[in-house]
C-alpha cells in the first residue's frame, strides 16, 4: 500500500482500546503522526503508573486519554459514536495469567469485545474495525490427523522434527485454528465474532494476527513468560542467567512494536484489507534459544540454563506473510538482531524498565 493512502486518516477520528498499553501507545503515537486525532481508552492497570507515565509517555490529563473499561456499554456508546474506525488492542493479553485467571481472560477479551462490537453495530459512522488477534490461535499447527488417537504419537513426532529441525511450521491464515492456551481462545472467539456481528451490518473489518511483538519500552510481568526479549535483556542487564524453557527450541516469529504499529494502522485503511484476516509477522523462524544468543551478544559472560516447558506455552511456528504484503503493499523493517540491540541499548539508560521485584531476585542470588 502506497503511503498516500493514509493520508485518508488525516483529520480522522480513530478510537484504540488499551490505547495506553505497549502497542496502543506506539499505535497512537502513529496515528498522531499522520494527521489522525486516536482516542484512547484504557483501564491503566496492567502496570504500575509510573511505567504507563515514564517508559511510555502517557499524559493521563490528555482529554483524548479515557480511563475506562470496554466492559462498559454505555462508555462504549458514547466514544464509539466520535470516531470514524476503531482499533481493539485492550485484552488480558498475558497467557499465563489467562492460564491462571480464566474468568478473567473472558471477561477481558470476550464480554469486553462483545460490548464494543455491539455498540459498533448501532453507529453508522464506523468505516472500518480492526480486530487484534494472535498467532496463538494457531496452537502448535497440529497436523489434520492429531485428533485420531492410533496416530498420536506418530503426529508428535512429526510436530517434534518440524520443530527440532530445519523446517518449522509456517502459519497460513487459512491453517486450521487449534489454539491451545486460554488466551488464544479467546482470540480465536474474538475473530469468529467479530465476522458474526459485523457481516450482519455491513461494516468493514479487519482481523490482525500479531505473532511474537516485542521491542522498546516493553517491561517484564512477574509470573509471566511471554516478551521473551525483554525477559532475556532484563535478567542479562541484571547479572542473572537465561532460562531456556523446553530447551530453547520453541519457533517464534518476532515482530517489533514499531512494525506492529505501522501493519495496524494501514490494515485500517487498506482496499483490500476489507474483511480480511492478515497476519502481521516477519516471515523468519527465530529459535529461542537464537534470541537468547542474540541477547548474550550485548552481555558477554551471561549463563544459559535449560528449564521445563511451562503450560501453554506452544512449540510455534512462524508467519506466511504474502497476504500481508500483498494487501497492505508493506513488510517489516527491523530485524531481531537489530531489534534486541536496539532493545539493550535502551534499556541500558531506562533503569527503571527493571522492576524492583527482580533486582530483590538478583540482590538475593548473589547475597
Amino acid at each position: 500500500m502506497h503511503d498516500t493512502q493514509l493520508t485518508e486518516l488525516a483529520g480522522r477520528t480513530v478510537l484504540v482500546t488499551g490505547g495506553a498499553g505497549l502497542i496502543g501507545s506506539r499505535i497512537t503515537g502513529y496515528l498522531r503522526r499522520i494527521g489522525a486525532r486516536p482516542i484512547a481508552v484504557c483501564t491503566l492497570d496492567a502496570y504500575p503508573r509510573h511505567v504507563y507515565r515514564d517508559l511510555f509517555g502517557i499524559d493521563t490529563s490528555d482529554p483524548d486519554l479515557i480511563i475506562g473499561n470496554v466492559q462498559d456499554p454505555a462508555l462504549m456508546r458514547k466514544t464509539v459514536a466520535q470516531c470514524d474506525y476503531v482499533i481493539h488492542a485492550a485484552a488480558l493479553a498475558d497467557v499465563a495469567a489467562c492460564t491462571r485467571q480464566p474468568m478473567a481472560a473472558i471477561h477481558d477479551n470476550i464480554t469486553g469485545t462483545q460490548v464494543l462490537l455491539d455498540a459498533i453495530a448501532a453507529c453508522d459512522r464506523i468505516r472500518r474495525f480492526c480486530f487484534v488477534s494472535s498467532a496463538s490461535v494457531y496452537g502448535n499447527g497440529n497436523p489434520e490427523d492429531w485428533a485420531r488417537p492410533q496416530d498420536e504419537y506418530r503426529a508428535m513426532r512429526q510436530l517434534l522434527e518440524s520443530v527440532y529441525g530445519r523446517t518449522p511450521p509456517q502459519f497460513h491464515e487459512h491453517t486450521p485454528l487449534r489454539p491451545m492456551s486460554v488466551y488464544g481462545n479467546t482470540k480465536a472467539w474474538g475473530e469468529a465474532q467479530t465476522a458474526l456481528v459485523l457481516d450482519a451490518v455491513h461494516t468493514s473489518y479487519t482481523i490482525v494476527r500479531y505473532f511474537s511483538v516485542y521491542g522498546e519500552p516493553q517491561v517484564i510481568k512477574e509470573n509471566s513468560h511471554s516478551w521473551v526479549v525483554a525477559w532475556f535483556a532484563t535478567r542479562a542487564a541484571l547479572g542473572l542467567p537465561l532460562h531456556l524453557n523446553g530447551g530453547g527450541r520453541q519457533i517464534r516469529d518476532l515482530v517489533h512494536v514499531d512494525d506492529i504499529a505501522a501493519a495496524t494502522v494501514r490494515a485500517l485503511v487498506a482496499p483490500r484489507a476489507h474483511n480480511e484476516t492478515i497476519n502481521v509477522g516477519s516471515g523468519t523462524p527465530t529459535s529461542i534459544r537464537t534470541v537468547a544468543e542474540l541477547v548474550a551478544e550485548q552481555y558477554p559472560g551471561i549463563r544459559l540454563l535449560e528449564t521445563p516447558m511451562p503450560p501453554g506455552d506452544p512449540l510455534g511456528g512462524y508467519a506466511a506473510t504474502h497476504r500481508m504484503e500483498t494487501v497492505l503493499g508493506w513488510r517489516p523493517t527491523i530485524t531481531i538482531k537489530e531489534g534486541v540491540a536496539r532493545y539493550a541499548a535502551w534499556l541500558g539508560k531506562t533503569r527503571d524498565a527493571i522492576p524492583a521485584w527482580l533486582r530483590a531476585e538478583s540482590d538475593a542470588a548473589t547475597a
